[in-house]
């Protein structure tokens, strides 16, 4: 991802947290990688708890600190709001040496699945390095409105991440699944208000996650994908 990156004109990447593989190994040469091209880590994910399972969180953090990356991303598939809360504080507490922020990301197929309540966990565990990650995608798909995102301090959201869809909302749990991990459009293609994400939340660092099956069956050489990617998210400048 970070040779890709760079090689596509890219000045930063997110980087996905593989618990499966990822070694002490795997930090030093992902840190190698961003330290030769000078590319940002903008954010390492994910820590996602669920019941009874390894959330692998203090592994990730100790990752993140290790390639520098600037944000660690959390979700849940618990229902318990009060265990979310209370988890997410503990990812805080282990970031905050290094630096790092930790954002509570809401997703439609997850138990933590609205705006509010992923507003709610960073506020009840009121950690300085605590944040809301929209993407702008699961902000549509979840039924927020704009109305609603106004009324929280912008302070609450530390970047956003951006694609574009079809405005129709899937409407099983399976839909929504593949919309997310296959449907993603370049921004401009679809039906999302992607200018008024960016109004909404201004002046932040924009994340473009576009996980697109059209993308990587019609590109079959990835920095050839990063770079036409490139000039859709440029192009919103």
């Amino acid at each position: 991802m970070v040779e890709v990156a760079a090689e596509a004109g890219w000045p930063a990447c997110g980087v996905w947290f593989d618990a499966a593989t990822w070694t002490d190994a795997t930090t030093s040469e992902v840190r190698k990688r961003l330290d030769d091209t000078g590319i940002i880590a903008l954010d390492l994910e994910p820590i996602i708890p669920a019941e009874g399972v390894d959330d692998h969180a203090e592994r990730l953090v100790a990752a993140a600190a290790g390639i520098g990356a600037r944000n660690v991303l959390f979700t849940s598939r618990v229902q318990d709001q009060a265990f979310n809360t209370a988890r997410y504080g503990e990812c805080c507490d282990m970031a905050a040496p290094h630096g790092i922020r930790v954002v509570c990301e809401f997703l439609p197929i997850f138990p933590l699945n609205t705006l509010t309540m992923a507003a709610q966990v960073v506020v009840d565990a009121a950690r300085p390095n605590g944040g809301v990650l929209v993407d702008n995608l699961h902000f549509s798909r979840s039924g927020a409105t704009f109305d609603q995102l106004s009324g929280f301090d912008r302070s609450l959201f530390p970047y956003i991440q951006i694609a574009d869809a079809p405005a129709t909302v899937p409407t099983t749990l399976e839909a929504l699944l593949d919309d997310a991990v296959n449907g993603r459009m370049c921004p401009g293609e679809g039906g999302l208000p992607i200018t008024q994400m960016c109004a909404a939340i201004p002046e932040v660092p924009i994340s473009f996650e576009v996980r697109s099956r059209a993308l990587r069956e019609g590109f079959n050489d990835d920095v050839e994908r990063a770079r036409h990617l490139l000039k859709f998210c440029t192009s919103l400048s």
